[in-house]
């Protein structure tokens, strides 16, 4: 039989009274018996849901170590200058699962870089070895596919409409823990300029993130894929209020272009510039202070094809709000090659559309180590040499490289490889990934010199 509230009360007095409580402060405080139950408020229904599409991700590989030898070691015993060693590593991290039926799987390309073994452990305690389909990393975004059913996977929400103070729940294996849930809100969107990748365009959070969370979810309160979490800051790599992530639109850009074609094939929009200022602004009499200014649009660019000029304001992609020209690259180089883009602009104080399409970014300039390991430290172009043959120009050559030792030279230009003639960036990559030759021949143009560089 159920206790009365006036029975209730009593009992509570005499609680109260052994803790050295009155009756009548102990008769104010609430108490709710079976019959007064109320639902207090909980993001657990939500989680339940969404949990089982977040994984724990561990890797093992070697990593390639170079040590520099003594010059006394070297004078005594002779020998190379540098021993290259290689040490074993393991490594553990996040994932997300974000097509049940394909098995896909998103993480952090840190997290599975290098690695030689992925092992996916599901919420449930079912592992898989994982097989990289591929990755990017300047975006810092890798591929995963597993073979398994019953899997869930988590709705991808559009990023862009987040906003400031929407609230967000972070899940991941922190410091190798299982699933760990934090929550916070958006504190800043459109983040750039931190140096931690390539192309940034992060959304700030408050939600505590900490080692081990890379390639976790970032999730609104629908439990809906708003974000990859991707990094910290804090002075020792430990949580401080400050975490980032990368947008699920920006991640489902770059997926699926791994998905189609085992790689990204960026786009290219062909302009240089800067971040609009309150100097720029007043220099052309307009307003904005926020977006991309352009300072120069190349040549037969999708830039120069779609009608953007030098002096124009980028205020908008897509209709969607822009903070910087950081943003603006990340956004664009998300997209694939031959993506239509509309672009708001500011142009003689008047705002008006244009209509891009987007070129390959992989036909007009590279960094060389993703072609060819002997190629690292070069960045190629298409160009020209000085009789105006189409071919592939070494733009820069860092020192002390792969490419700086075989012989290469900034304004060499490449204009076959194994008597094979080729003339842009696209070509060249082609030609090396169907080349089965352990040794590879370069014909070079220097000046008006031609000669031969051998690459194993």
């Amino acid at each position: 039989m159920k206790k009365s509230l006036r029975q209730m009360l009593v009992v509570s007095s005499v609680v109260a009274s052994t803790m050295g409580m009155s009756a009548s402060a102990s008769a104010a405080l609430p108490f709710f018996g079976d019959d007064k139950k109320q639902e207090m408020p909980s993001l657990a229904p939500m989680l339940e849901e969404a949990m089982p599409a977040v994984v724990s991700i561990s890797v093992e590989g070697t990593q390639t170590a170079t040590q520099r030898v003594p010059e006394m070691f070297r004078y005594f015993f002779g020998g190379p200058q540098e021993q290259v060693q290689e040490r074993p590593f393991r490594g553990l991290g996040s994932g997300v699962i974000i097509d049940a039926d394909k098995g896909y799987v998103v993480t952090n390309n840190h997290v599975v870089d290098n690695a030689d073994e992925i092992t996916v452990k599901l919420s449930d305690g079912r592992e898989f070895k994982a097989k990289k389909l591929g990755s990017d990393e300047q975006s810092d975004i890798a591929l995963l596919k597993i073979e398994a059913d019953d899997l869930a996977a988590l709705p991808v929400s559009d990023s862009d409409s987040m906003r400031v103070g929407d609230y967000v729940v972070a899940i991941g294996n922190p410091f190798g823990l299982s699933q760990t849930v934090t929550s916070g809100i958006v504190s800043a969107m459109g983040r750039s300029g931190l140096n931690i990748g390539g192309y940034e365009d992060y959304i700030q959070t408050d939600a505590a993130i900490n080692r081990g969370n890379s390639g976790g979810a970032l999730v609104n309160l629908r439990g809906e894929l708003v974000g990859i979490n991707t990094a910290i800051f804090g002075p020792n790599g430990g949580n401080v209020g400050i975490g980032f992530a990368i947008p699920s639109n920006m991640m489902k850009n770059l997926v699926d272009q791994i998905a189609e074609f085992g790689e990204v094939r960026r786009g290219l929009l062909g302009i240089t510039g800067s971040d609009v200022d309150a100097g720029i602004a007043k220099a052309l009499g307009v307003s904005a202070n926020r977006g991309a200014f352009v300072r120069e649009v190349t040549p037969d660019s999708a830039a120069e094809k779609g009608g953007l000029k030098a002096r124009d304001i980028i205020t908008e992609v897509n209709g969607r709000a822009l903070h910087s020209f950081r943003e603006m690259a990340a956004k664009i180089a998300s997209m694939g090659a031959g993506a239509e883009v509309e672009l708001t602009i500011i142009r003689d104080g008047k705002e008006k559309t244009v209509d891009v399409v987007l070129d390959d970014a992989a036909d007009s300039k590279v960094t060389a180590a993703t072609i060819h390991p002997a190629l690292e430290g070069a960045t190629l172009v298409n160009g020209k040499d000085e009789s105006g043959n189409d071919g592939v120009k070494v733009e820069e050559i860092t020192p002390n490289t792969p490419a700086a030792r075989i012989g290469l030279q900034p304004n060499d230009v490449i204009v076959g490889v194994n008597r094979q003639r080729v003339t842009k960036v696209v070509e060249f990559r082609d030609k090396l990934d169907d080349s089965g030759d352990d040794v590879l021949v370069l014909d070079i143009k220097r000046g008006k010199a031609s000669l031969a560089v051998i690459i194993r």
